[in-house]
């Protein structure tokens, strides 16, 4: 079975490109545009791991977080933030809320993969040697 790594980004070519480089290392992507739908999704998908944008529309990545890490069967799920927000503290109050790890936009392609695969079981890693193909 794949791993499935729920993106939820607002923004289509953030999500265009993170999805374009988790397939090409094998992994099932299922994507949420706005913080709401992401917990839905979250909650329906069981996801392996979460790349969550913190800038969302009708609820933000802090408030998906805390919300995630409220439900049992979701606390286990590493959340990683991948956000424009690079201000001092915002690195503090992101883990604060229970990511689990914080990547800053924008992405740098080539390092991508080894930087949210140290999130997960070395079992459930893609195909990756933290570079892309």
């Amino acid at each position: 079975m794949k791993t499935t790594i729920l993106i939820i980004e607002d923004n289509q070519k953030n999500a265009y490109l993170v999805t374009f480089i988790l397939e090409k290392f094998g992994y099932q992507v299922i994507h949420a545009q706005d913080g709401e739908a992401g917990i839905k999704q979250a909650l329906q998908g069981k996801p392996d791991l979460i790349l969550l944008d913190i800038q969302l529309p009708v609820l933000d990545g802090y408030s998906v977080a805390r919300e995630l890490k409220k439900n049992e069967e979701m606390r286990l799920i590493p959340i990683v933030a991948v956000t424009s927000y690079a201000m001092p503290g915002d690195r503090e109050r992101i883990l604060e809320v229970g990511c689990a790890g914080y990547l800053e936009k924008p992405i740098n392609p080539a390092t991508f993969i080894s930087q949210i695969e140290q999130y997960l079981p070395a079992n459930k890693r893609g195909t990756s040697l933290g570079r892309i193909p």
